[in-house]
């Protein structure tokens, strides 16, 4: 799971990081410049959208969100009018919060819209078929056998198993394992792939692992 934190205040946007930290790779950014750069990638699961932001407003990156992505949004704001919470929800928004606000309520906002919106969330245990991964230690085992897979290469196929019968442009992928100012080349995700194949091979799962040539990859047991 990948959340983007868009919010002005330093502070607010660290301390809601820390929060969602718990159950996702967490990015924070501090201007709406910026944020519809990231939001561009559509490479998140979820994002938290102040409203009031320097350069480009919430609602503005918002609307320039719904014209390509489905993302699921999670509007802030300190406005608490019906008006704004009507204007942003026909926009697109998921759920509205108003500052000040609970961290266990956002919290569980957010892994409301992660289970909505994803099928295969869950805030623990992730599995396809003997396949199972202990979200919270990032680890994995087939049939009670730990796996060695770690780091990037367990993330990789993390990202593969969630967005199963999806195809997966390698640029999407650098850009969600590594992030966009890395100095790492993109040839690396080759790399990383092939190396998770060969671990996988030992118990048959290399298989789920399909190359589109040019393109990506996608994880399937589809026989297409």
């Amino acid at each position: 799971m990948k959340i983007l934190v868009v919010e002005d205040d330093k502070n607010l946007n660290d301390s809601i990081c820390e929060t969602l930290g718990t159950i996702a790779d967490v990015d924070g950014v501090y201007d709406g410049e910026e944020a519809l750069f990231l939001c561009e990638q559509d490479i998140y699961d979820l994002i938290i959208l102040d409203v009031m932001l320097p350069k480009i407003d919430g609602f503005t990156i918002l609307k320039k969100l719904r014209k390509f992505s489905a993302c699921p949004v999670l509007m802030l704001t300190a406005k608490d009018t019906v008006s704004d919470k009507v204007h942003g929800l026909k926009l697109g928004a998921d759920d509205y919060m108003t500052k000040p606000f609970y961290r266990d309520e956002l919290l569980a906002r957010a892994e409301a819209l992660l289970r909505r919106y994803n099928n295969n969330f869950q805030t623990l245990q992730l599995i396809f078929k003997d396949l199972k991964f202990d979200l919270a230690h990032k680890t994995i085992s087939i049939k009670g056998k730990k796996l060695d897979i770690i780091g990037k290469t367990y993330d990789i196929l993390e990202y593969f198993v969630r967005n199963k019968d999806i195809i997966i442009p390698k640029e999407q992928l650098f850009n969600r394992i590594w992030g966009f100012d890395s100095d790492t080349i993109w040839s690396v995700v080759e790399v990383y792939v092939s190396n998770l194949r060969k671990v996988l091979k030992q118990y048959g799962y290399h298989k789920y692992i399909k190359t589109l040539r040019n393109v990506g990859y996608m994880w399937t047991d589809s026989e297409d």
